[in-house]
């Protein structure tokens, strides 16, 4: 296992004083079961004697506040255990989150989505079993076991040694035999997890291709065999969980038969009353009820150590080259204090990038070079047009300039080195509108309101209206109407046109449009790029990214990329 993995299990602990609570009140649950069932078997034994009934009241009130004791401090105890777990998950997740912020998006381009979604989500749920089914149960399980076994030795020293040698041979046998029926689907359960999850969202987000091919079956039919793999590690998994439940249900039949034997001599001698002997005989069962937590710990250590490993690898432990460096919690305290809302030129000499060719394991390696040697200049308020044929580089240059890929050579903004800033402040200047952008599955005032949050409805609408999108929006019932999954509600041209709404809320001084016209028919594009630049204005300056160019007059200079090396930028009709 990993330092990193063990960090992950250590993380999943829960301090000491959210722990010592649950493993207290799992001590006093287990205590109070075992004196139930003591309490209980004496009763019943010394009323078989018809004693006045003086002698059994204490009796009967031990059985009622054992039995009530029992429920309420199992109760508190998984309410305090679950909320130490819960607590822990909070904290790993979060931990998991910040370590994927440096590397999103780029970073994460080449991962699978559902996987990471597992990772994130079921992996990360996995680990609350450390605190509840390993390191609590067994702690509570430990004191329970000393004190019930050491009450026996003080009523039957022969009784004890007979019930703990049962128990120590019984547990390590159930175990033993769940580690070989169960190892294997134990560590495959939490992988097999992710690859299904996976597949199923590969499928789901590419079902219109799939469809389009007659692929779509292939695709179920992979789905499947890879659920009928994570069925069968499943079952392989309870079944060995239910032989071990099972054979520590004999363990504890066997333990009680062997107290009677050790008893029996007692019970003839005189040495102790029936009473006494049916206590040392029903006991054991009760007792090995409570070292049934040692298999379960066994096995679902297995489990947690998979799933740690896999939190563990969800990021990459170093950021991979081609992905701009984190800077510290202090820097990013500062973005605020530095904040520059005027326009500043932007300047590119020598610029190279390529992207992350790995994000998962260990050593993170880059793609070939997808941007060499670009020189590129933008003055304030200025309209370049950056074009050129697919490969050339164009949109690595748009996640350069918005700092998602680290670069070589020289990139000033407002005449400052964009090495030496933190990303999120270069991206409170630099804005960028993607060719495809994202759209949350919720209405289109929620969609809008993540650029500025302070926003009113007033001004929502009024900014919809610059691009054109007003009327469409009040038609469908107002800010209320829905995106739907990845804007599956709205078509490619209005896509845009709220990415640019969101993009002008968020008052970036320099836009980045990358191929916005992409995903409109050809008849409209000219129309929708109009559109787009008339209501980005004057005001800021425009880095247009299309391989289809623009209309002499959208635009004050060009840059042509080509495949092979950049051109030098060009005055319109030049």
């Amino acid at each position: 296992m990993s330092d990193r993995s063990r960090s992950v299990l250590r993380d999943a602990v829960p301090p000491a004083r959210s722990l010592i609570p649950s493993v207290v009140l799992g001590v006093l649950a287990g205590l109070s079961s075992v004196a139930l069932l003591g309490a209980s078997a004496w009763l019943i034994a010394r009323a078989a004697e018809q004693p006045p009934v003086l002698y059994l009241q204490v009796a009967v009130v031990g059985v009622r506040a054992f039995a009530l004791g029992r429920a309420a401090f199992r109760y508190l105890e998984r309410l305090a255990g679950h909320d130490a777990a819960f607590r822990q998950l909070a904290r790993i997740r979060s931990g998991v989150f910040e370590r994927m912020l440096p590397l999103a998006p780029d970073g994460l381009a080449a991962s699978r989505r559902g996987d990471l979604l597992a990772r994130f989500v079921g992996d990360v749920d996995d680990l609350q079993d450390v605190s509840l089914r390993i390191v609590q149960p067994i702690a509570s399980a430990t004191i329970v076991l000393v004190a019930a076994i050491a009450g026996l030795a003080w009523l039957a020293p022969t009784s004890a040694l007979a019930v703990g040698t049962c128990l120590v041979v019984g547990t390590a046998l159930a175990a033993l035999a769940q580690v070989v029926l169960a190892a294997r689907a134990d560590a495959r359960i939490a992988p097999l997890r992710g690859d299904v999850q996976a597949a199923i969202v590969e499928h789901v987000q590419a079902l219109d291709v799939l469809v389009a091919f007659d692929a779509a079956e292939a695709g179920r039919a992979r789905i499947r065999r890879l659920g009928a793999r994570l069925e069968r590690a499943t079952r392989a998994r309870a079944s060995a969980v239910g032989l071990a439940a099972g054979a520590m249900s004999a363990v504890g039949a066997v333990a009680a038969a062997a107290s009677l034997s050790a008893a029996q001599p007692l019970l003839e001698g005189g040495r102790i009353d029936g009473p006494t002997f049916a206590v040392l005989c029903l006991v054991p069962l009760a007792i090995a009820e409570v070292a049934a937590a040692v298999p379960v710990a066994i096995g679902s250590l297995r489990v947690v150590r998979a799933s740690a490993h896999r939190v563990a690898d969800a990021v990459p432990e170093r950021v991979p080259p081609a992905i701009p460096a984190p800077f510290d919690a202090a820097t990013a305290t500062a973005i605020a204090e530095d904040a520059d809302d005027s326009v500043p030129a932007i300047r590119l000499r020598g610029v190279r990038a390529s992207w992350p060719a790995v994000v998962h394991a260990g050593a993170a390696t880059s793609a070939p070079v997808a941007l060499d040697g670009v020189d590129l200049d933008v003055a304030p308020g200025e309209r370049l047009l950056v074009e050129g044929p697919s490969g050339s580089g164009k949109t690595t240059l748009a996640h350069v300039l918005v700092r998602f890929l680290e670069y070589d050579g020289s990139y000033l903004v407002g005449g400052r080195e964009a090495h030496d800033r933190h990303p999120r402040e270069i991206r409170r200047v630099v804005g960028l509108v993607e060719q495809r952008p994202w759209l949350f599955d919720e209405d289109v005032r929620q969609n809008l309101l993540f650029a500025r949050d302070t926003a009113t409805d007033e001004e929502l609408l009024d900014v919809l209206s610059r691009v054109g999108l007003r009327e469409w929006v009040e038609r469908r019932g107002g800010l209320d109407a829905p995106a739907g999954e990845r804007g599956a509600l709205v078509s490619g041209g209005q896509a845009q046109r709220i990415a640019l709404a969101r993009a002008m809320l968020a008052d970036f001084p320099v836009l980045v449009l990358d191929e916005p016209t992409a995903s409109v028919d050809p008849e409209r594009s000219e129309a929708l790029l109009r559109d787009l630049m008339a209501a980005a204005g004057r005001d800021r300056s425009v880095i247009l990214i299309s391989h289809t160019g623009a209309p002499e007059d959208l635009v004050d200079r060009r840059l042509r990329l080509e495949a092979d090396a950049p051109m030098a930028p060009a005055r319109p009709g030049s």
